[in-house]
């Protein structure tokens, strides 16, 4: 007979992964409102404020999203006047984004909002370190599969 314990929901380390980030998305959801973003676009925005200016395919691998998902965030940040999207002029098949001024002056209204959600995490810094450790550990070995 064969032993089930592996298809249990409680023996899967995908389960609580899963349940977490869906989690932590819905405690940004209030202060994302505050500044009229969801998540995607604030993290997009985040790589946005540390670049200044990326092409879409490395924004895509920075922050794991595919050009489908990517396209419609991106037109939508562009309508809130945050980035621009122009082609870049050395190579035409490359869309390039650029954060605005209008994007530089968000930056302000969400520079509180990390230190509002570690207040919803009841995680040490000793605990929150050596779970962004492991989390990047699962991340690199997912990179290195697809290879």
């Amino acid at each position: 007979m064969a032993d089930f314990d592996s298809l249990k929901l409680d023996n899967q380390l995908c389960f609580p992964l899963y349940a977490c980030s869906k989690e932590i998305v819905r405690m940004y959801k209030p202060f994302l409102d505050d500044i009229d973003l969801t998540y995607t676009q604030y993290i997009t925005m985040m790589v946005m404020w540390e670049t200044e200016q990326i092409n879409v395919k490395k924004l895509g691998e920075r922050l794991y999203l595919d050009s489908g998902t990517l396209t419609p965030l991106l037109k939508k940040l562009e309508a809130k006047g945050y980035i621009t999207r122009s082609r870049s002029k050395s190579d035409e098949r490359n869309l390039v984004i650029t954060l605005t001024e209008e994007g530089r002056l968000l930056k302000a209204k969400a520079v509180c909002i990390p230190e509002k959600m570690a207040g919803c995490v009841n995680l040490t810094r000793e605990e929150a370190f050596e779970l962004y450790r492991l989390l990047h550990k699962v991340l690199s070995a997912a990179e290195d599969e697809k290879k």
